[in-house]
């Protein structure tokens, strides 16, 4: 596809199935699939972002666009209002495009694309004219992995950092959070598809990425043994020396409070296994988050700043 070509974007959005869920919406006609996207990008806040792991958000802060609507309804998420509440403003792509380059002036490392995956149409067009005008920081598309690989590739040779959740392999735990039975059959190709694209990690002389994959898992209370798998995951199924991130930040929000097994936070004990295997597996590329990381203080606050 032309990424410049209006024409083009149109005709997905006339049936739209970039995602897995299919859904075939006239998005061209006012029809909301499952993720409730319309036309145009809808976000909630732009801004330099602090907390990223180091080689993202740097000295200086990464160049954070949160997107609003999501192709997955995890009971749990931080960013609810977001995700499943549609909270945020439409963007015209040229003044995206341009959002790019306002955060590129105020510093930031990166251009961070929080949870585009509705979006990926604009998204490609917006950071070709983008970088037309200048952009030349690097782009990174952060994502729940719930993609599919022909929509990746209309980001190919545009982004160069992928950070994707590995959420969880068990097809049960997939329905019952995410209502997504075939998560990890989607997500384990889709993090593939991102190795192939980016590579082997770069960073530059700061110790900030430039280039490469950064595969996130989210640790969640009684859940344990399925984290346990994603690791072994990571380890026998992406490239040598990919770089993970284990985080301990899960808070029970949101609809977590209906599924009593997941309605409180992780322990310590429970913390002390996963982070067990990593070192077990040899998994010496990445970041280990502090369980203190749980607190609801480090959820953004999504009041449109910036947009």
């Amino acid at each position: 596809m032309d990424l410049m070509d209006l024409d083009a974007v149109e005709r997905i959005l006339a049936n739209c199935s970039l995602c897995p869920r299919n859904c075939h919406v006239k998005r061209t006609q006012g029809q909301l699939g499952y993720c409730g996207a319309g036309i145009q990008p809808k976000i909630a806040r732009i801004a330099l972002h602090d907390w990223e792991e180091p080689p993202i958000s740097g000295e200086k802060g990464s160049g954070a666009i949160f997107f609003s609507n999501c192709n997955l309804k995890c009971c749990f998420c931080q960013n609810y209002r977001i995700s499943h509440e549609s909270f945020g403003k439409e963007v015209p792509v040229p003044t995206l495009a341009q959002k790019f380059l306002q955060l590129q002036s105020m510093g930031a490392h990166n251009i961070n694309l929080i949870t585009g995956a509705p979006y990926v149409p604009q998204i490609a067009q917006a950071i070709q004219i983008a970088k037309g005008m200048g952009l030349s920081i690097p782009v990174v598309y952060n994502t729940s992995a719930y993609e599919k690989v022909d929509t990746l590739r209309m980001l190919e040779g545009l982004v160069s950092i992928y950070i994707p959740d590995l959420k969880y392999i068990d097809p049960e735990l997939g329905k019952e959070y995410s209502d997504a039975p075939n998560y990890f059959a989607v997500a384990s190709i889709a993090i593939q598809e991102m190795a192939r694209q980016c590579g082997p990690a770069i960073f530059d002389k700061a110790g900030i990425m430039s280039s490469g994959l950064l595969v996130r898992h989210l640790v969640m209370p009684g859940r344990i043994e399925d984290s346990l798998r994603c690791l072994e995951w990571i380890k026998y199924n992406l490239p040598d020396g990919a770089y993970t991130s284990i985080m301990a930040q899960y808070l029970p929000l949101h609809h977590a409070q209906n599924h009593p097994e997941i309605n409180r936070k992780l322990t310590q004990e429970e913390y002390n296994l996963v982070i067990a295997k990593v070192f077990e597996l040899g998994l010496e590329n990445g970041f280990i988050q502090e369980l203190e990381a749980a607190s609801a203080e480090y959820v953004p606050e999504f009041d449109l700043t910036g947009v």
